[in-house]
């Protein structure tokens, strides 16, 4: 392996040999613990790409025939927080006539 200037850091190049054979792939993370005076060890860091499985996992098919409309969610949103906070305004109203 090399070692090589990256900005304030020093990064290390992977031969590619040792990335198909450990599978890994340049967006995944690593730790790195020293592990004596010149040496030390690299541990692949898997949680987030088991949390990104974990989110997969909960995502349910959507209706055949759905259309996402931004427009129509964005409305109904509107209604109903707008529509709780007229009403908690026109019930506060009521109590405190001025």
């Amino acid at each position: 392996m090399k070692f090589a200037k990256w900005g304030n850091s020093i990064a290390i190049r992977v031969p590619a040999d040792v990335v198909a054979k450990l599978g890994i792939s340049p967006d995944e993370e690593a730790q790195i613990k020293v592990t004596g005076d010149h040496s030390f060890e690299v541990i692949r860091d898997r949680r987030r790409q088991e949390a990104i499985e974990a989110i997969r996992k909960l995502a349910r098919p959507l209706p055949p025939g759905y259309k996402f409309n931004r427009e129509e969610i964005h409305d109904r949103f509107e209604r109903s927080v707008l529509g709780r906070r007229e009403s908690s305004l026109e019930s506060h109203r009521e109590q405190d006539p001025q």
